[in-house]
C-alpha cells in the first residue's frame, strides 16, 4: 500500500468554511455495500433499525488558539513580541504543551501575556514545541481561557478564515462534556435535537465514550509505505457501563455504529481481545485495509483529507474500491469537504 493510492483531487471550492444551518440539514451520502443514494444527516434514522447503538465522542473542544505578547526589557526599554500559541495537551507536570509562533524569538522563563488575566511562563522547548506553565488552575484557568481563547479551527479552514465567538458554538458537539480536545469530533456536528428526537423516536440507542481530539489528527502522512506511518497518541475512556451496552446490543443482534472515526479509533482499541472491554488510556491505533474490526459495524463520518490516515481508515471498514466511488462521487456532486462539511454513513456489506 503506497501513499498515492489513497491521493485524489479536491476543487478548493469545495472545502467548507462554515457548517451547515441547522445542523441535520447537511447532505449526507448513504454508501450500502456498493450502492451510493444522496441524503441529508436528519434522514439518517431511516437507515438504522430499533436496537442499533450510535457511539458518540463526548470529549469538549478547548478554546485552545491564544493570541498574546511576550515583554522584555532591553536597554532601550520594553519591547513586546507577538505570540500565536496553540495548546496541544496538558502534560503530567501541569504544564502545556503547545505550538508556539515564533519559538525562537522566546527564551525559558519568560512570561506571554493573553489578557489581563491570563498569562503563561515558557518552561522549556522540546521536539519544536513549548512547554507552558499558566498563572491559573482549575476553574479560574478555563473561565479565563474561554474568554481569552479562540476555537483551534483545523489548518484548511485556518488558511481561510480566522476563528470567531460563532465558532465556539459551531465547532462544539450537542453533548460535549469531558474538556481536553483541541480539535471537534466533527462527524457529531450534524447532530442536533431534531435529530437526537428522530433517532429516539426510531428506537435507536446511543453510548458515550471519550477521546480527546489531539492536534495530530491534522498531521499528514511522510512515509510512502504507509504501513510503516506513526501515529499520535490521544487519550480515551470506555467505562465499564459503556462496555456493558454496546456489548448487549451485540448480543442482542444489533448494530454498533460509531459517529467518528474518533469514536471508531476508541471502541476497537478497546475491542482489541474481540470483545468490547472497559478501556482507559493513550491508543495510537491505525487503522488501514486488512484491519479486522471487533466491534465496529457500520460508520457516520465526514470526508477526509486526500493522503490522510482517516481515508485509510474508511478505505477499511468499506474497502478501497468503493471508497474510491464514493469519493469520486461526492467530488462530481458538490458536497462539501472536512470538519465543517457534509456526512457519508458507511454500511459495509453483510
Amino acid at each position: 500500500m503506497k501513499l498515492a493510492d489513497f491521493d485524489f483531487d479536491l476543487p478548493e471550492e469545495l472545502i467548507a468554511t462554515r457548517p451547515a444551518k441547522p445542523r441535520s440539514s447537511a447532505r449526507m451520502l448513504v454508501c450500502q455495500g456498493q450502492a451510493i443514494s444522496d441524503h441529508h444527516a436528519i434522514d439518517l434514522p431511516q437507515f438504522l433499525r430499533p436496537g442499533d447503538r450510535l457511539v458518540l465522542n463526548d470529549t469538549k473542544v478547548i478554546p485552545a488558539r491564544l493570541f498574546g505578547q511576550r515583554p522584555r526589557m532591553g536597554e532601550l526599554g520594553e519591547t513586546r513580541a507577538k505570540m500565536d500559541v496553540t495548546l496541544l495537551e496538558p502534560r503530567a507536570d501541569g504544564a502545556w504543551a503547545a505550538l508556539l509562533k515564533p519559538l525562537k524569538k522566546i527564551r525559558e522563563g519568560e512570561v506571554i501575556e493573553f489578557s489581563p488575566a491570563l498569562s503563561a511562563t515558557l518552561e522549556g522547548k522540546a521536539d519544536g514545541q513549548a512547554h507552558l506553565r499558566f498563572n491559573l488552575t482549575g476553574d479560574d484557568f478555563d473561565a479565563a481561557l474561554a474568554e481569552a481563547g479562540a476555537m483551534p479551527l483545523p489548518p484548511y479552514i485556518a488558511a481561510k478564515r480566522p476563528a470567531d465567538q460563532q465558532d465556539k458554538e459551531d465547532y462544539q458537539t450537542l453533548w460535549a462534556k469531558h474538556t481536553g480536545a483541541v480539535a471537534a469530533p466533527t462527524a457529531s456536528l450534524h447532530f442536533d435535537e431534531a435529530l437526537m428526537q428522530a433517532l429516539a423516536a426510531r428506537g435507536v440507542e446511543v453510548t458515550h465514550v471519550t477521546l480527546h481530539v489531539g492536534a495530530g489528527t491534522f498531521l499528514p502522512v511522510k512515509v510512502e509505505d504507509v504501513t510503516t506511518h506513526k501515529m499520535h497518541a490521544e487519550w480515551g475512556q470506555v467505562t465499564a457501563a459503556a462496555a456493558a451496552e454496546i456489548a448487549a446490543t451485540k448480543a442482542a443482534g444489533g448494530r454498533v455504529i460509531p459517529v467518528g472515526t474518533t469514536a471508531l479509533r476508541l471502541i476497537e482499541s478497546a475491542g482489541r481481545s474481540g470483545a468490547i472491554e472497559p478501556w482507559e488510556g493513550e491508543t495510537d491505533i491505525f487503522i488501514y485495509p486488512g484491519f479486522t474490526f471487533n466491534v465496529t459495524d457500520a460508520l457516520m463520518t465526514n470526508f477526509h483529507l486526500p493522503k490522510s490516515t482517516l481515508l485509510m481508515l474508511v478505505s477499511a471498514l468499506m474497502g478501497k474500491d468503493v471508497m474510491d466511488s464514493v469519493y469520486k462521487h461526492a467530488v462530481a456532486d458538490g458536497y462539501r469537504f472536512f470538519s465543517y462539511g457534509d456526512a457519508s454513513l458507511l454500511i459495509p456489506e453483510g
